[in-house]
């Protein structure tokens, strides 16, 4: 459906879920980011390490590794050993993500200056180019 849409200079983010289904039926048209976020856990880094191997291959675009819920230097190894070759983003496991999500409320709102609320707000930024 994305590929059939001309969005110009428009920035536009989709989440897709979870797995590879969503790869495997994109077309070859390039996009610029693909985000790969993965848990330090076996099976999300083998699903993560599959995903970022068929964007490559795909010539998606640029990837990047999200280690998501990142408690201590263990987590961290875990997911950079895994993807040595690839650019990895830390987003902190962070109780206040939790408390939000509780709460029905956005964490962005809930908690601005949380770690992992930073983590994410500075992916973001990165990957929006800031307007002229």
């Amino acid at each position: 459906m994305l590929g059939s849409v001309d969005f110009g200079d428009t920035t536009v983010v989709a989440d897709f879920e979870a797995g590879i289904g969503t790869l495997t039926r994109m077309g070859d048209q390039p996009v610029d980011v693909v985000l790969v976020v993965v848990e330090p856990t076996p099976k999300s880094i083998e699903v993560g390490v599959r995903a970022s191997s068929l964007a490559r291959e795909k010539a998606l675009g640029r990837v990047i590794i999200v280690a998501s819920r990142i408690r201590n230097d263990d987590d961290l190894a875990l997911v950079t050993k895994s993807f040595p070759d690839d650019e990895v983003v830390v987003v902190p496991a962070d109780d206040a993500i939790v408390e939000a999500d509780r709460d029905g409320r956005a964490p962005l709102d809930a908690a601005p200056d949380a770690p992992a609320v930073r983590a994410i707000v500075a992916l973001a930024e990165n990957l929006v180019p800031s307007p002229v």
